[in-house]
């Protein structure tokens, strides 16, 4: 059976958490083994494996914004300093909360940690909204007695997740409206008002040039086949959705963005101080640095870096510095991230040091986001003038041979 147990060492120091036991009497002895004594325990009632069935189904559809936790983590943290509860904390912000899925989610935890199980373990039911970088943590903060700066520590690296998001999101939005708004419009041209010019050339019976044939052969394509292309890209659309999650795809897709000549550079930036932060953020909270790797491994996107770093936790484990392990990868961790991690090794500060290098790498990020905007711009007016010059040119050939015919 599991209990809740609560108990204390011979210097005063507490700690809680859940045992599968016989007993109470083996559970005393199990913590006498750590030189701890049982000073007060409470039995957990089985969980309903249907109810478990059901939570992890409505937990797929479950999506909770950034923003979302953030605001959460920051709440929990101000309402925890302030002497209230874990409970009530977590009650009270499930109240405040509009958005339902995630009320209901916070509502289902307030009810576990009543039940007697540990925040973490009430965290680890969602795993699409609570990551494993985040239960950790908590874990931690609850193990050690310390659940507060491991709160202020969640919430900061949160807000500088949402930052680092939206300044990339930022970049991308100006040219992805212009490139779907220049679409539309082929689109509108190639489909309603080509067909109606064209019918000109065809009554005067003109010799097409190349040009204005590949125009027409698009046009013709687009409304004698639109419904059979659209249902084509909505499948293309669907079946890259689902190979871009497979080994393979995350594969493909990782080595593109880190050897695009313009991608590369956020790309790495953009991990290297993820990877940063979210190392600084877990020594900090007191886990080990194997198990940081760990998550670290199932947290950053890019397959490359996660690969890298799976293996580096085997070399780890061997004696291998992680400077080393960075060193053999200079190609995703560039020269400056793994000089910093071996300052901090040999000063013992690795959290203070990757810290500083997570602001810096978010700096560059920032100052890329800019330099990106002013260098896909031109480039975008370039795309935009070579099909409006096609175009015109396929329309203006035309033209000049009636014109030529004429005289």
């Amino acid at each position: 059976m599991k209990i809740f147990y609560t108990a204390k060492n011979y210097a005063g120091k507490t700690k809680s958490g859940k045992l599968d036991v016989k007993d109470e009497r083996d559970l005393a002895a199990q913590l006498r083994t750590d030189g701890y004594i049982l000073t007060s325990f409470k039995k957990l009632k089985s969980a309903d494996t249907s109810n478990k069935a059901k939570i992890d189904f409505l937990d797929m559809f479950t999506r909770v914004s950034l923003t979302e936790k953030l605001m959460f983590t920051r709440n929990l943290s101000v309402m925890v300093s302030s002497g209230l509860s874990l409970s009530k904390s977590v009650r009270n912000i499930s109240l405040q909360t509009k958005q339902k899925k995630f009320a209901s989610i916070l509502e289902k935890i307030y009810e576990d940690i009543q039940a007697g199980n540990s925040f973490a373990d009430g965290l680890a039911k969602y795993p699409s909204v609570f990551d494993d970088l985040f239960v950790n943590m908590v874990r931690v903060g609850e193990v050690s007695g310390n659940l507060e700066d491991v709160l202020n520590i969640l919430a900061l690296q949160l807000e500088k997740e949402h930052e680092l998001m939206s300044k990339v999101k930022g970049a991308l939005t100006y040219p992805a409206v212009i490139v779907v708004a220049m679409i539309a419009i082929a689109i509108l041209m190639l489909t309603y008002i080509l067909p109606k010019m064209m019918s000109v050339f065809t009554d005067m019976k003109v010799d097409l040039p190349p040009t204005t044939k590949f125009v027409i052969a698009i046009s013709d394509a687009l409304r004698h086949h639109g419904v059979a292309i659209a249902l084509g890209a909505l499948t293309l659309g669907i079946f890259l959705k689902f190979f871009l999650k497979t080994p393979s795809g995350k594969k493909t897709i990782g080595f593109l963005v880190i050897h695009i000549p313009v991608v590369k550079n956020i790309v790495i930036k953009v991990n290297c101080a993820r990877f940063a932060r979210i190392y600084s953020s877990l020594l900090k909270s007191g886990v080990s640095v194997v198990e940081s790797l760990k998550i670290i491994s199932q947290t950053l996107t890019n397959y490359y870096y996660q690969d890298a770093i799976r293996d580096g936790i085997n070399k780890i484990q061997a004696g291998v510095a992680l400077s080393t392990v960075t060193a053999e990868n200079p190609n995703i961790f560039p020269l400056l991230l793994t000089q910093m991690i071996q300052v901090g090794e040999e000063t013992g500060k690795t959290d203070t040091v990757l810290l500083k290098l997570a602001e810096f790498y978010e700096g560059e990020v920032s100052q890329v986001s800019k330099n990106m905007s002013s260098i896909i711009e031109p480039v975008l007016m370039i795309l935009i003038g070579s099909a409006v010059g096609l175009f015109a040119v396929s329309m203006l050939q035309p033209m000049y041979s009636i014109m030529d015919n004429i005289k």
